[in-house]
């Protein structure tokens, strides 16, 4: 059962109070910076990573939400009265190297479920944390940024299209083979470092595609962005063509394909092993 908050009310203040909770870290990022363990998803933490992490949990418990979060950070914690109404899936900063590097590509991505399945997430945001753009979606309602509605690109031709593609492991000579015929043909390959900042940069037509078959990528990173650009009238598929649908867990992955229109998507799909 969907709970009755003002998502994009609270998304607003979650982005402004992580913005506000790694500025100190902002101003001392040249300094060495801490490890502070293994985060639920494997990755080590930082303090920008918990500082985000808390600055959402703070505000949704501010606006009297009860919810199960699963988090990229802390993993699955419960908070209020009835937290099996409400699942809500993190990742406080998805581009931790981008933002601990200096690199202008990170951003903060919530997704609100109310059942931990990623088809079941009815509210999300990816928030652009150095550009401070908010990408925004409710299920039935398009997806936005800053208030403005998405439009995936109509581009068709491979040849014409930028897509993204990343292959950012160290098993990169297990992924390359399955992706040559691909490289061979797209003129225009990308990858920024954040993946859920990439899915919504084709929701709103600004990469023509995104590709990932690493079975690598989180479900906390993607699940906010799979919303948006469904909503924008985007596809995302597994590299079959299936519905990209998996539990809402901090160590379940996935690989995808995800395309401004069904033209290009065929043409990727085709291409991939």
């Amino acid at each position: 059962m969907k709970t009755h908050h003002d998502w994009q009310e609270i998304f607003v203040e979650c982005k402004m109070n992580v913005q506000a909770s790694i500025k100190p870290c902002l101003a001392t990022i040249k300094e060495p910076q801490p490890n502070l363990g293994i985060g639920a998803g494997g990755d080590v933490m930082k303090p920008m990573d918990l500082a985000a992490e808390k600055a959402i949990v703070d505000t949704l418990e501010a606006h009297g939400v009860s919810f199960t979060l699963i988090s990229e950070e802390s993993g699955v914690q419960k908070f209020g009265t009835t937290p099996d109404s409400c699942f809500v899936t993190a990742d406080p900063i998805d581009g931790s190297s981008n933002f601990m590097r200096g690199l202008p590509f990170y951003c903060c991505s919530i997704a609100v479920s109310d059942k931990p399945m990623l088809d079941a997430v009815y509210a999300g945001m990816v928030a652009d944390l150095f550009h401070d753009v908010t990408y925004t979606a409710l299920k039935g309602k398009g997806a936005f940024a800053d208030g403005e509605k998405l439009r995936p690109s109509k581009i068709t031709s491979l040849n014409d299209a930028m897509i993204g593609l990343d292959l950012n492991t160290y098993k990169a000579k297990d992924v390359a083979p399955k992706v040559t015929a691909l490289i061979g043909q797209t003129k225009h390959l990308r990858h920024f470092g954040a993946n859920a900042l990439e899915l919504c940069y084709v929701a709103d037509g600004l990469t023509d595609a995104f590709v990932d078959l690493r079975g690598k990528l989180r479900a906390t990173d993607v699940a906010a962005s799979f919303l948006i650009l469904k909503e924008a009238g985007g596809i995302i598929t597994t590299p079959e063509n299936q519905p990209a649908n998996i539990v809402l867990d901090p160590k379940q992955t996935l690989s995808f394909v995800a395309s401004g229109n069904s033209q290009i998507h065929e043409k990727i799909l085709s291409l991939v092993k």
